[in-house]
């Protein structure tokens, strides 16, 4: 039986993903930075996996950060929200994290990202 792209497509990240969350944890003193990117916008959350609570969060679908872009979902996006997280979690006193790409290859928005997150102090 053939199966079709997308499918498989679907079992491979999973798979993958499965394997990165075996290996990437937060904690209360270095809690885990997630992005999470979709056809339209960029989301990203800081949870602590030891409690199961999300310390912060934020996306380009917020009213603020979309008045200052153009698009939701390119690279001007992406450096806008590394920085934005990046200030909400030193407000936050936090600024070492573990950063869980989660399926998606570390070039273009999600480099962009976590530069832009480094720049202001954050620690990976």
């Amino acid at each position: 039986m053939i199966t079709a792209k997308y499918i498989i497509k679907k079992i491979k990240s999973k798979r993958l993903r499965n394997a990165l969350k075996a290996n990437v944890r937060g904690t209360q003193a270095r809690p885990r930075l997630i992005l999470v990117k979709s056809n339209k916008y960029l989301y990203t959350q800081v949870i602590d996996d030891a409690s199961h609570q999300v310390l912060t969060n934020a996306s380009t679908l917020e009213k603020d950060l979309k008045t200052k872009l153009k698009s939701a979902k390119n690279k001007e996006a992406a450096k806008l929200l590394g920085e934005t997280i990046a200030e909400r979690l030193l407000e936050k006193k936090i600024e070492t994290v573990v950063f869980d790409r989660n399926v998606y290859a570390f070039t273009g928005r999600v480099k962009i990202f976590t530069d832009a997150a480094r720049e202001k102090g954050i620690r990976f």
